[in-house]
């Protein structure tokens, strides 16, 4: 069987990769088991080992495969559909990952009082060098690691928040410890290429795709009290809106 057409003005490299993306999701490799070695696949594609590296460089990225350093490649996952974030009201991840009958889990990766940015100061109306309370925290869905999230919080209302179990909602804190109402949130996306140590957290390639999404949640009295920086992995997030009916335009006389 050629794997590769030389005449096929499709590159070498996206041949292979939809070739293994085949034998992968047909159960010839399943998922856990490790690949042939590099020199073995490119003999069997008839290419070089760039070529090669780059078609399985493709599939790390999409997150089908990963790479373990000194052991080689192995199958990560089958294709799956990607997971709809709905943004029609304020809930935290993990009840968006339950609701879709998914597992969740959290990992805090860091907790702690520093100084706040220049933006994050600016948008929960703090003076400048004022400290917030910063907490970041990477969430699994089923076992895989979808969304990265910094939180900065004014450390003056919530300094004792550090004591408390941040592996839950971080909305259920707020609205059961603190008895603040969450009154509404603004959000703003936009797409990015993951940085190289937010990529590596994900398992995937610097560059790879991804979504930043910024949240700005307001109490009753319209006081910023959280501002969340978050990452997603592009191929497996979506985000859905549900919009209100047309507006008729305003007559004028």
């Amino acid at each position: 069987m050629q794997i590769v057409d030389p005449d096929n003005p499709i590159p070498k490299y996206l041949q292979i990769s939809t070739w293994l993306k085949e034998l992968i999701e047909t159960g010839s490799y399943k998922v856990g088991e490790k690949l042939p070695a590099e020199t073995k696949l490119a003999l069997r594609c008839n290419v070089n080992r760039n070529t090669l590296r780059q078609a399985l460089a493709e599939l790390v990225s999409s997150g089908l495969l990963r790479k373990e350093k000194g052991l080689g490649t192995f199958v990560a996952s089958p294709q799956s559909t990607p997971f709809k974030h709905k943004l029609d009201h304020i809930t935290s991840y993990n009840a968006n990952l339950s609701d879709a009958g998914m597992n969740s889990d959290v990992k805090v990766l860091h907790k702690g009082i520093e100084t706040a940015s220049e933006m994050v100061a600016q948008k929960l109306f703090l003076r400048k060098l004022e400290q917030v309370v910063a907490v970041r925290r990477l969430i699994y869905g089923d076992d895989i690691a979808l969304i990265y999230e910094e939180t900065y919080l004014p450390r003056q209302t919530f300094s004792n928040i550090l004591n408390m179990d941040l592996t839950g909602s971080m909305y259920q804190i707020y609205s059961e410890v603190y008895l603040i109402k969450l009154a509404r949130s603004g959000q703003s996306i936009q797409a990015v290429n993951l940085a190289p140590e937010i990529a590596s957290l994900f398992g995937l390639q610097s560059g790879a795709a991804g979504l930043y999404m910024e949240s700005i949640t307001y109490n009753q009295n319209n006081m910023p009290i959280e501002v969340l920086c978050s990452y997603f992995r592009g191929d497996k997030s979506v985000f859905e809106v549900e919009l209100g009916q047309l507006q008729a335009p305003v007559q004028y006389p």
